[in-house]
């Protein structure tokens, strides 16, 4: 039986507590519906609340922001990945298959690693808007845009991105609303770095976005020419990614924690 009253709070992409991305968890059954999933992500109030609903040997996945429901969201993959096997509705050696509306995600665990496979987002090359200093705080070498309204910018430094002081209201008004901003790293322990604003959706910076991997990782594999990659993403938080390049899939791997479980009272 499904006890639709629990949610757990997951800190993503970190094996440390107050790290990493926090996601909220349910796991919750066919009556719930999505007026109730909205008003409980804007009541926790993290990037994305992610609700599993089992459907025989799959489950369903929806991810909500504190406003709006998106299609795809790797840091709460991850937590929901995590939950299924510490309440062992998994079991470890076993697949977790789910549908998300933003395609089929597969998890598996590999000793302390959570294992997500995503679609890999296409890349475009576009035009340098000419306010993006004056809206973000440097100047890029190359943009693309990606799946999802995704706009990318490729720094010359990797201080470019840990200096980028963006302005939010002006970044919604120019269609920067959802962005990445990423660089090679100067670290031998990582191959780029990355921070994601994401005010479009009621998100300032998110604290690590697994989903932006999809992009990020083709984009530096080809950069780089190699497939496998870490990532580190400078938040304040930080997180930790291990990303891979398979045949037009995106291999991104990280670590989570359980932070604390409620009762929903309603």
């Amino acid at each position: 039986m499904i006890d639709s009253k629990t949610i757990y709070q997951v800190d993503s992409f970190t094996d440390e507590p107050f790290k990493g991305n926090p996601a909220g968890v349910m796991v919750v059954d066919r009556k719930f519906d999505s007026d109730l999933m909205q008003k409980i992500a804007t009541e926790m109030n993290l990037s994305e609340t992610a609700f599993i609903i089992p459907d025989g040997d799959k489950f369903g996945i929806r991810y909500f922001t504190p406003s709006v429901e998106v299609p795809l969201c790797g840091h709460a993959t991850l937590a929901s990945g995590h939950i299924v096997y510490e309440l062992s509705l998994v079991g470890t050696d076993n697949t977790i298959n789910f549908r998300a509306k933003g395609g089929d995600l597969s998890i598996t665990k590999e000793s302390d690693w959570i294992v997500m496979n995503f679609p890999e987002y296409p890349l475009t090359k576009m035009d340098i808007p000419g306010d993006f200093r004056e809206i973000i705080g440097f100047e890029p070498a190359e943009m693309y845009s990606s799946s999802y309204d995704w706009k990318i910018a490729v720094a010359q430094t990797e201080d470019d991105i840990s200096r980028a002081a963006p302005g939010f209201e002006m970044m919604k008004s120019s269609g920067l609303g959802m962005l990445m901003i990423t660089a090679k790293s100067n670290s031998e322990n990582f191959d780029f770095v990355v921070r994601c604003f994401v005010p479009g959706l009621g998100i300032n910076e998110d604290p690590v976005t697994g989903s932006a991997h999809c992009a990020l990782t083709p984009l530096w594999a080809e950069k780089l020419g190699k497939k496998e990659l870490d990532s580190l993403q400078l938040s304040k938080r930080t997180g930790k990614l291990k990303v891979k390049l398979i045949n037009g899939r995106v291999e991104i791997k990280g670590k989570a924690i359980t932070i604390f479980k409620a009762e929903l009272k309603i």
